[in-house]
């Protein structure tokens, strides 16, 4: 392990999000200002309360994680993708660094960024509503756990991908949808029993159950489970990772 080549890396990804603040940070704190708006003005005066949770609160963790969870696809993506447009790749990969060394500065600075956006929201959301957090600990885990998992996600799309348009594919047409679907703005109790049992198949609804029972002790799925969900996903992104390594996927041509 080089730990200089690491900083190396990971100091010019962090230093990219700085260049780009409005895009990074400003512009998602916005959208969710704006979810809060619309959401918590026009459906909470419908909804005064979910399973004892006043409906600006309940819908808290589903914003955070929605943010996250693009985020981090896309902050990783395009770091990866960037260097295969221009060609640069070549040269990272010929440097004496591991390939292990490179996964973790990429993968590491896309994963800070989306924590420290996160954080930023939760800090914003807590001007619209007042917000507990009865499990501190665990919230931080989901956090960093989503955002490490969807990173290497993202890592994925972008040496996947072969357009920039294709870098939007998956998180606009996929990720999105899902997080929409996932019980991110209502509980899946709320649901018809066939409608409910086909969003147990939606692997977003783990992630934001599970961030949700950090905040608030209740869940629509239990807990473990949740973590189990997250812990597999994180398995399979390495497991994809190695393999693309391994054999050079759209690495060497």
């Amino acid at each position: 392990m080089n730990p200089r080549a690491v900083w190396a890396i990971y100091k010019m990804e962090m230093a990219r999000a700085f260049r780009t603040v409005l895009q990074s940070i400003v512009s998602p704190v916005i959208s969710t200002s704006l979810y809060f708006v619309v959401f918590g003005s026009a459906i909470g005066s419908r909804i005064t309360e979910i399973d004892g949770i006043s409906y600006g609160a309940f819908i808290v963790p589903g914003l955070i994680m929605l943010s996250l969870l693009t985020q981090s696809i896309s902050n990783a993506s395009f770091a990866i993708y960037f260097p295969k447009f221009v060609g640069s790749i070549y040269e990272l990969l010929s440097a004496p660094v591991s390939y292990l060394e490179i996964i973790i500065a990429y993968v590491g600075g896309a994963a800070t960024k989306s924590i420290i956006l996160g954080l930023i929201i939760l800090g914003t959301a807590s001007l619209f509503v007042p917000l507990t957090i009865e499990h501190p600990f665990w919230m931080l885990c989901f956090l960093v756990l989503t955002s490490v998992t969807f990173s290497l996600f993202g890592f994925i799309i972008g040496i996947w991908a072969k357009s920039f348009e294709q870098l939007q594919l998956v998180p606009l047409l996929i990720i999105t949808p899902l997080t929409f679907l996932g019980g991110s703005f209502y509980s899946i109790d709320m649901l018809p029993g066939t409608w409910r049992t086909v969003t147990l198949f939606n692997p977003v609804l783990y992630l934001v159950s599970g961030f949700r029972w950090s905040f608030y002790g209740k869940s629509d799925v239990s807990i473990g489970i949740s973590l189990g969900m997250t812990v597999v996903f994180l398995f399979v992104c390495i497991a994809i990772v190695a393999w693309i390594f391994r054999t050079g996927y759209r690495l060497r041509n």
